[in-house]
């Protein structure tokens, strides 16, 4: 019974907490008034029974117990109070700044760790400006290649200085066991030159195949990087390093070599059934898309006297007296069915 007595007072502090997270033990985040009328009673009397002081005054060190009478307790002065209240909480401060400063060197360590790994890692798209950079960049990059090498090249013929320096290129590459697919344009089965280096990289090994529109030249060197235009600039390219783009790139030109008529070594009619059916059809689409006959010669690698020269015939065909006129009979006449 007498241990009861002396246990403190139950005070309202943790009642009166604003958040209501105050633990047992914890210092008061603002007083009661039952506390302070207690330090107020005690500093009149000097002292008072330890049963009379709240709870909150000893977790703030402001009543401590009275050495020369037992059971009792003496006031202290906020002054002298504070360091002993103050002292675990600044502790505390100071052992989490202590701890932050640990985790950040830690972090610091694991930082440096990954910016030197990703220094030594090529960028994922990198600006090409100029020929001579272009053609170093190509240079190596097929001189890596592995296993396969795709290429795209849109519009008619090339030029017989590009088709020569590339035919030791490719030459090169089928020797050593490099697998070459290339789509060109249908136009190119008209040029002598284009069917020449054909012919040899063919014979060589090598996989050619055309289409009525190739939308843009790209080279993919097996799965690792792709080169694709800038810009419409001639000399500017883009070297693309990225696993995701690269496999795009890849699957894209997949599909389209999957609709791609084969170039046969044997000899044939430069232009098959097909291909010429292909050919019109890519033509009469972009008339009735109302599209000029430069920008149909741009986009089919055709000569625009080519173009005009099928735009007369399907004219004299359907009829027609006008350009409007062609594009209506032609979207109408059910020759772009199928």
């Amino acid at each position: 019974m007498k241990d009861d007595q002396s246990r403190p007072a139950v005070c309202d502090c943790r009642e009166s907490a604003p958040d209501g997270t105050a633990r047992p033990g914890d210092p008061p985040q603002q007083p009661c008034e039952r506390a302070l009328a207690a330090y107020r009673r005690a500093l009149a009397a000097g002292s008072l029974p330890r049963e009379e002081v709240s709870g909150c005054l000893t977790a703030l060190h402001l009543m401590v117990p009275d050495r020369a009478s037992p059971g009792s307790m003496v006031p202290v002065p906020p002054e002298t109070a504070s360091h002993a209240a103050l002292a675990p909480l600044e502790e505390a401060v100071l052992e989490r700044r202590r701890a932050l400063r640990a985790t950040r060197a830690t972090l610091a360590a694991f930082e440096t760790l990954y910016a030197d790994v990703h220094r030594l890692e090529q960028p994922a798209l990198t600006r090409l400006s100029g020929e001579a950079v272009i053609s170093r960049a190509l240079e190596a990059g097929v001189a890596g290649c592995r296993e396969e090498i795709r290429t795209a090249q849109p519009g008619g013929g090339r030029p017989e200085q590009a088709l020569r320096e590339a035919l030791v290129r490719d030459l090169g590459n089928l020797r050593r066991g490099i697998r070459q697919r290339t789509v060109y344009q249908h136009t190119v089965r008209s040029d002598r030159a284009t069917l020449a280096y054909i012919e040899q990289v063919s014979a060589a090994g090598a996989e050619i195949r055309t289409l009525a529109e190739v939308v843009d030249r790209v080279i993919v060197v097996d799965l690792d990087l792709a080169f694709v235009p800038f810009s419409d600039e001639p000399h500017e390219a883009l070297c693309v390093r990225h696993p995701a783009l690269v496999r795009f790139l890849a699957r894209d030109f997949d599909e389209a070599w999957a609709r791609a008529v084969p170039v046969r070594q044997e000899r044939a009619p430069l232009r098959t059934p097909v291909v010429t059916s292909d050919l019109q059809r890519a033509i009469l689409q972009a008339v009735v898309n109302g599209e000029t006959d430069a920008a149909i010669a741009r986009r089919i690698g055709m000569s625009r006297r080519s173009v005009a020269e099928h735009m007369r015939k399907v004219s004299e065909q359907l009829g027609s007296t006008s350009r409007a006129q062609l594009g209506y009979l032609v979207a109408t006449s059910g020759l772009l069915d199928g």
